[in-house]
C-alpha cells in the first residue's frame, strides 16, 4: 500500500489529495483509492496496464514535466472504475498518472485522442 498524492484534487473530491492506493484482493491490478482524511471518500481503479495493454494514452511534455516523469517507464495509468448495474465503464478520457518513484498523480484529460469517457469492461 502507498499514498498517492494528487497535484489538484480529483474532480468531485475537492480539497482531497492523498489517497491510500489499496490492493484488493484476489484481483491482480484492481485497487481502491481511498482519501487519507475522509475515508467514506473513495473510487476503484485499474492498473492499465494489466486490463487494458492495449490502451497508450499520449502524455504532452507540460503533463510529463508536472509529473516529473523522466520516462515511459517512471509512469503508472490507473483508469477510474464505475461498478453498475449490468456492467462496469472505465474512464479512458481522464486516467490517473503516477509517478512510480514519488508517488505524486494527477487525473489527466487527454484531449483530441479519442478515448471514451465510459468504455464497457470487458
Amino acid at each position: 500500500m502507498s499514498v498517492l498524492t494528487f497535484l489538484a484534487p480529483p474532480p468531485g473530491l475537492a480539497p482531497l489529495v492523498d489517497f491510500d492506493l489499496k490492493p484488493v484482493s484476489g484481483a491482480a491490478g484492481l485497487y481502491t483509492l481511498q482519501s487519507v482524511a475522509n475515508a467514506e471518500k473513495r473510487m476503484f481503479v485499474l492498473d492499465a496496464s494489466v486490463y487494458l495493454p492495449e490502451y497508450s494514452p499520449i502524455l504532452s511534455d507540460a503533463q510529463c514535466a508536472s509529473l516529473t516523469l523522466g520516462s515511459p517507464e517512471d509512469a503508472q495509468v490507473l483508469v477510474v472504475a464505475n461498478p453498475g448495474t449490468g456492467s462496469t465503464t472505465l474512464n479512458l478520457l481522464a486516467p490517473i498518472v503516477v509517478n512510480r518513484t514519488t508517488d505524486i498523480c494527477s487525473q489527466l484529460i487527454l484531449e483530441g485522442q479519442g478515448w471514451p469517457l465510459r468504455a464497457v469492461l470487458g
